[in-house]
């Protein structure tokens, strides 16, 4: 574990010192992008607005019980922005793209093209860590943007049309609007960030490290995504104490 640890904090270091070397890799960055953005909204915002619905009815009811469901837009406004919106969404990328960027990091490991690429002088850190690592650190948090207002979306639709909280749109809007305050908003966007980096640096170094062929592939696969979601959640458990000291 302390191994692993080491070596993801030095491909880490490695590949902040390419940043210099982005604009050369400025195509591989905007297809990474496009993968990790376009690909993913429709699922994100699916997602997210379940999420919403779903924090709605189960919070709803019960605030209706004792006469506060004119509160349930900040509720479900400041759990969307804090904090689901931010983890549900490095889930899924870590799922998805973490997963696909260690499997084919993996298998050019494998099927030794790592190995040309260092022949042929071409530094693997700077091909292929640094455009991943630059494509979902932006799009990570673009992601969870659009996942925080439709989520705050499902949430009012719920509360509208659900007869055991009966609350109107405009009440439900004017109550989010006077409980989140933009720094809320930057708080989300700065976890996501972090845990970009963490789904991008571990990926990318159990590509690096796979041996074994195939199965030694699948294993790499299964690594990053269970290792990616376990930072994520100790990273979102300490982000939240700084975060909240800061915020007091």
């Amino acid at each position: 574990m302390f191994q692993d640890i080491g070596e993801i904090l030095l491909l880490l270091g490695r590949t902040l010192r390419a940043l210099p070397h982005t604009l050369r890799q400025q195509r591989k960055v905007c297809d990474q992008l496009f993968e990790i953005g376009n690909a993913s909204l429709l699922m994100a915002c699916v997602l997210s607005l379940f999420i919403g619905g779903v924090l709605a009815l189960q919070t709803g009811p019960t605030l209706a019980e004792r006469g506060l469901q004119s509160f349930i837009g900040q509720l479900v406004g400041l759990a969307v922005c804090r904090e689901l919106a931010p983890v549900m969404m490095a889930v899924l990328i870590a799922g998805r793209i973490g997963s696909a960027m260690a499997a084919e990091i993996g298998s050019m490991r494998v099927y030794q093209e790592i190995d040309a690429l260092r022949t042929m002088n071409i530094n693997p850190v700077h091909y292929l860590v640094l455009p991943r690592l630059i494509a979902i650190s932006i799009g990570l948090p673009v992601l969870v943007l659009f996942a925080i207002l439709v989520g705050w979306m499902g949430g009012a639709i719920v509360s509208c049309f659900n007869e055991a909280i009966a609350v109107s749109f405009e009440s439900y809007f004017n109550s989010l609007r006077q409980g989140i305050e933009p720094l809320d908003v930057v708080n989300g966007l700065l976890k996501s960030f972090a845990f970009a980096v963490v789904i991008g640096v571990v990926s990318c170094h159990q590509g690096l490290s796979t041996i074994g062929g195939p199965r030694g592939i699948g294993r790499s696969v299964t690594k990053a995504v269970v290792n990616s979601i376990v930072l994520i959640l100790l990273l979102d458990y300490f982000l939240t104490r700084i975060l909240m000291h800061l915020h007091t």
